[in-house]
Order: C-alpha cells, then sequence, then structure tokens
C-alpha cells in the first residue's frame, strides 16, 4: 500500500462561492460603483496635494458585530458632511486580523465569534457592510491581509493598508501591485520606515503572478503597478513616530527614494504605545502640526467605535457590550467627534 503523502494535516475542506457568485449574490449597483470611485480620486488629490483637505480614516479596529458597525457609519456619515470642507472621512472596516500568536481572526474568517470559522457567510457579511457604506455615501478603507478573499470585497473599498506584519512580504507587495484603490503601507513592528519605501516601490511596478479569477479558475495576471502606495507611520518597538521630527524625517526618506514627501500617520498601535486612552493625545500633536503649516501630513488613522476601550470574547457573542472593540481598545464616539473636529480646525487654520 502506498504511503499517504499529501494532505496529512488538513482537517476539513469547506466549498467557497467563487467571487462572481457572491458579486451576483450582492451586486454593487451603478451610484454605489460611482461613489468609490469619485472618493478613490478624492484619496488620490489628497495624497498628491491637488487637495488641501486632511484624510481621515476612523472606526472600529475590527469590525465584529455588523449592526453597530452599521450604526456607525451612518454617525460618521453626518460628521463627514459637517467637516467635508476641511475633511475627507472614510470609515475603517476591518475584517482580517493579523495574530502574532493566536485569537480571534476577524469577521471574515470566524463571523459568529465561536470558532465555526464559516468563512463564506464571513465574506457575505463583509461585502454587505461595504455595500451599505457605500449606499449611504461613506468611504470605505480595510487592510488587504489575505491573497484570494480580496476578490470577493476589494472593488468596494477607496483605501486600502497593508500591515505591519505584512509589509515585508513579496506576495503582498505583488498583490497591491493590482489592487485598484490607493493603498498605504505602514512602517514594520520595529519602527522603521526603509522597508515601506521598497515596498512603495515595489507595489509601483508591473508584475506576474498566480491568482484566481472572479469565476474562481487559477490564472496568471499581468499587473500594470499601483500608482498611489504611500507610507503610513504607526510606531513601533523603537517607539512613537508622529512627532514633528519623525514626519520630518520619514518625508526626506520618501524624498531621497524619489517619492512624494506625503504620508499618513496612525494615532494608535506604536503611536499609542496600545493605549486607546493616547489617541487623542497623538490626535492633537498631529493637529498642532498641521496647522502649523505641515504639508507632509496628508491623512491620520483613528481607532474609535461606539464604546471606548475593548472586551473579551468568553461565550461567543453572549454578554458583549454593544458597540465596543473585541481586539483593540478604541477610542468611545464622544471622543471620535472632538478629535475630528479638532483635525478640522487645524486644516482650517492652516488655510488661514
Amino acid at each position: 500500500m502506498a504511503a499517504r503523502i499529501s494532505d496529512l494535516h488538513i482537517a476539513r475542506e469547506d466549498t467557497l462561492p467563487t467571487p462572481q457568485a457572491l458579486h451576483e449574490e450582492l451586486p454593487c449597483s451603478d451610484e454605489q460603483a460611482g461613489h468609490v470611485a469619485a472618493s478613490r480620486d478624492a484619496v488620490r488629490r489628497i495624497l498628491r496635494g491637488e487637495d488641501d483637505r486632511l484624510l481621515v480614516i476612523a472606526g472600529p479596529c475590527s469590525v465584529h458585530e455588523p449592526a453597530s458597525a452599521v450604526e456607525y457609519a451612518g454617525r460618521l456619515r453626518e460628521l463627514a458632511v459637517r467637516h467635508e470642507d476641511a475633511l475627507l472621512l472614510v470609515m475603517r472596516v476591518y475584517f482580517e486580523k493579523p495574530r502574532t500568536r493566536m485569537g480571534w481572526k476577524g469577521l471574515i474568517y470566524d463571523p459568529g465569534l465561536d470558532d465555526t470559522g464559516d468563512i463564506g457567510e464571513g465574506l457575505r457579511a463583509a461585502r454587505r457592510l461595504l455595500l451599505e457604506c457605500a449606499r449611504i455615501g461613506l468611504p470605505a478603507a480595510s487592510e488587504i491581509l489575505d491573497l484570494i478573499t480580496p476578490q470577493y470585497y476589494a472593488e468596494l473599498l477607496s483605501w486600502g493598508a497593508i500591515g505591519a506584519r505584512t509589509v515585508e512580504s513579496p506576495l503582498h507587495r505583488q498583490m497591491a501591485s493590482a489592487l485598484s484603490a490607493p493603498l498605504g503601507f505602514k512602517n514594520t513592528t520595529g519602527g522603521g520606515v526603509e522597508v515601506a519605501i521598497d515596498a512603495i516601490h515595489v507595489a509601483g511596478q508591473s508584475h506576474r503572478f498566480p491568482s484566481i479569477s472572479m469565476q474562481g479558475q487559477a490564472i496568471v495576471v499581468t499587473t500594470t503597478g499601483n500608482a498611489d502606495a504611500h507610507l503610513v507611520l504607526r510606531g513601533g518597538a523603537g517607539g512613537p513616530n508622529y512627532d514633528a521630527a519623525s514626519v520630518a524625517k520619514a518625508a526626506a526618506a520618501l524624498e531621497r527614494a524619489g517619492l512624494p514627501p506625503r504620508l499618513l500617520v496612525d494615532c494608535s498601535h506604536g503611536n499609542s504605545a496600545k493605549d486607546w486612552r493616547r489617541q487623542p493625545l497623538v490626535a492633537a500633536d498631529l493637529a498642532r502640526q498641521v496647522a502649523a503649516g505641515s504639508r507632509s501630513i496628508a491623512g491620520v488613522l483613528l481607532e474609535s467605535h461606539l464604546v471606548e476601550g475593548r472586551q473579551d470574547i468568553v461565550d461567543g457573542r453572549k454578554g458583549l457590550v454593544y458597540g465596543q472593540s473585541v481586539t483593540d481598545g478604541c477610542i468611545g464616539w464622544d471622543s471620535t467627534v472632538s478629535v475630528i473636529g479638532e483635525l478640522a480646525d487645524a486644516v482650517r487654520r492652516r488655510r488661514a
């Protein structure tokens, strides 16, 4: 009898719908597609310095509860209208979470928060939420972590991110060259920006690599490169990098590399020392830099939800506080309103 040499560690196989089937089940209307296209163009103009508004990407660390995410989106949309003269507000709608060891991996991977791993339903939940954001006219952003799942929803994103743990990955860099939305590369977890700058260069070039088609067929794609890749400062093991000196140093590194000296700054993660309470302090420092005339800061990222802080998943969805993060701690809604107002006022002061 021949020895078994394949699938030795496969415990289960589940069938997923093809990307095309999910698109047909949950279609994007012409109006929704028009909103996504227009909001991407707005993001590009800010990144290129053609629009002096500030890009602000705000929302939960990760979406675990579609209902509270929809409520948050409605509130953020009202803020977006209020401050549209100074800010372009985009909702952070993150579905996949890179884990250092293990933990809940995000709505796509475990929508029931119970380890059943119904990825098909997770993809449906993700697409429904992005369609709702487009329906109400709110741009959406997400981190691109998996190499296959973007086929199911990425056409609905106005901005994307490659995280600190995958910024050095050749596979993510070449995938980034194919994505249609502007894309931010975060500095590494150690805090260095050179790896992210290399990634920006690589993502801007043409690549040829295996992928899957909308029909689920294995194919080889040839890309044109993503001209709108840029740097995101998120701090790291070496400390925060949101202060004026760090921003100037990063902008100078971009210029030396032949890239526009424009970047985004994350108020969370290493810049807040992983303490959500510090995010408003980081944002206040960035607002002062903008008001003083900084043109290097094109945008700001905030981890924000309806209820401040975080909570643990103990028994699935049972007992969870509505609108509170189950991953990193977030600032609450009242603080979000205050921080966004402060950033808007900083843009107005810079103009004056």
